[in-house]
């Protein structure tokens, strides 16, 4: 990409450079169309820095892109194989020890919660290809979302931390609402892991679920570092993580509050992002 940037800049200097030279040229001939030669020289070296930094934009941006995309690809790379080297090793345990009825049981629950993680990956990578090409159809019924958030809840539960209570639910029961219950399951599951990821080992996770004058409220908030001002919107963009994906020690594939925002925006419901007090991010979601 860097070899493009300079080609172009060489290309647009030496453009400039003939039709300064072929411009003095012509008025040393013909000094009577100098005024000609200035007004269309003039117009020519607009248009072409106008089509200069279009051009330059696009190539700034493809760059960000293939960036984006060479972080995503080393990201879901370690997102497989962490979860796969543990099944392996607590397989192989099985395999080859001799071990009590009720340690291969702790080892098998563990490799199902790996699973659950690797179809969780999976699942937010097939979900946010069919959103993006328009193939996914969200389709809506009306169900409990109290229920939904509670079991989820519970999942990550016992997935977060083996002795102590890292997610806090406020839910009240009964909130039912129209949309896509697989969709917006997605919604609430990264929003949630999303929290615990940046929150770190056994930090308090915030859950909340209400009625706000008739209109479904859910509220995420953990104790991470927070988001900056200038990152608050961009977070929902796709690949978009900060930093650099071969130092980051956060897990991520920059794909899940892309999804978020994509299924709220189908759903008619609005999300904001706030800082927590004394530290952290609340995401806020609206119902209409």
């Amino acid at each position: 990409m860097k070899k493009s940037i300079i080609i172009f800049y060489f290309l647009l200097v030496y453009a400039m450079v003939q039709l300064i030279s072929w411009g003095t040229l012509v008025v040393k001939l013909q000094p009577s169309r100098m005024a000609m030669v200035m007004g269309e020289g003039a117009v020519f070296l607009f248009l072409l820095c106008i089509g200069a930094y279009f051009l330059h934009k696009s190539i700034k941006k493809e760059d960000r892109l293939h960036e984006q995309q060479t972080n995503f690809l080393l990201s879901v790379t370690h997102e497989l194989k962490s979860p796969l080297a543990a099944m392996k090793l607590s397989l192989q345990t099985i395999v080859k020890r001799d071990l009590d009825k009720a340690r291969q049981t702790s080892l098998l629950n563990n490799s199902l919660k790996d699973i659950e993680r690797l179809d969780d990956l999976v699942e937010n990578m097939l979900l946010a290809t069919k959103i993006e090409n328009r193939s996914y159809s969200f389709p809506k019924e009306e169900f409990d979302f109290s229920e939904l958030i509670a079991k989820i809840t519970d999942r990550l539960q016992i997935h977060s931390c083996g002795c102590e209570q890292v997610i806090k639910t406020s839910i009240k029961p009964g909130i039912k609402i129209i949309g896509d219950p697989f969709a917006l399951s997605s919604v609430v599951n990264n929003l949630i892991e999303n929290a615990i990821k940046y929150s770190g080992p056994c930090a308090e996770v915030g859950v909340e679920l209400a009625d706000n004058n008739g209109h479904a409220y859910l509220k995420v908030s953990d104790r991470g570092p927070g988001i900056a001002d200038a990152e608050k919107m961009l977070i929902f963009d796709k690949f978009y993580r900060v930093g650099d994906e071969s130092v980051r020690k956060t897990k991520g594939t920059g794909l899940g509050l892309f999804i978020v925002k994509e299924v709220l925006q189908n759903h008619d419901a609005d999300i904001s992002v706030k800082d927590n007090v004394p530290q952290g991010a609340i995401f806020e979601v609206t119902f209409s």
